[in-house]
């Protein structure tokens, strides 16, 4: 007897809803992750870059959706050096159709559909990883699923970017309206807040240091972290 797997993100969040390809045709992809397309694409290459991104690192897009900040980076990197996963099919094929748009298939991107955060799947060591509106979108046990995953093939000197949804205090019940961008985030609801200190501890359970970013010109207020290994 076999058993459907199932999108581990249903009733979590909208991810687990697989775009068809009419929704594709239209561009439905580019506003089901967020719309800001171009801004918050830039946004991501400029941020990486002003922290040390280079064209021959090698750079891992965990949540990479369809390719908002990845087309950008691809463009920057030197060929092959850009890889991406995310949990949704459908936005990865979009992904494939928005590379082929911009003519940049001869970039080579490495793209993997995975539930599971299964980086070794690459065979790679990242010297940089960045997830932008992932964290505030997943409950506590799965961000700490993903910084397990990230710490093992990240490169000892090597850095993890994660944006989130901070709130003032651990346990944060109440919901908070994010300005700017006026989203309204939850404790234990999509979108998901957390505290500086509950992140920081998410990330030393994961072998991680955490250092908080802070603002970093998000439109719609998330905040970043940085996280490096432990020594």
């Amino acid at each position: 007897m076999t058993t459907k797997k199932v999108n581990s993100m249903l009733g979590i969040n909208s991810y687990g809803r697989e775009l068809n390809q009419d929704d594709i045709a239209k561009n439905v992809h580019r506003g089901f992750i967020g719309g800001l397309w171009g801004k918050l694409g830039k946004l991501q290459l400029e941020f990486l870059k002003e922290h040390g991104l280079q064209p021959d690192h090698k750079l891992l897009d965990i949540g990479c959706g369809c390719l908002r900040g990845g087309l950008h980076f691809m463009r920057y990197l030197e060929t092959g050096n850009y890889y991406g996963i995310d949990i949704n099919r459908s936005l990865i094929e979009a992904g494939v159709i928005e590379v082929k748009k911009e003519g940049l298939e001869g970039r080579l991107p490495t793209l993997l559909v995975d539930n599971h955060f299964r980086l070794e799947k690459f065979g790679e060591k990242f010297d940089y990883m960045v997830s932008v509106s992932l964290f505030t979108h997943l409950p506590m046990n799965i961000i700490n699923r993903c910084l397990s995953k990230a710490r093992r093939q990240l490169k000892q000197e090597g850095v993890y970017f994660a944006t989130f949804f901070e709130a003032p205090y651990p346990v944060h019940l109440d919901n908070i309206t994010q300005v700017p961008g006026e989203i309204v985030s939850e404790y234990d609801a999509d979108p998901f807040h957390y505290s500086f200190e509950e992140l920081s501890w998410m990330g030393a359970v994961s072998g991680f240091n955490t250092k908080l970013i802070g603002d970093w010109k998000h439109p719609r207020n998330q905040k970043m972290a940085a996280f490096t290994l432990s020594t």
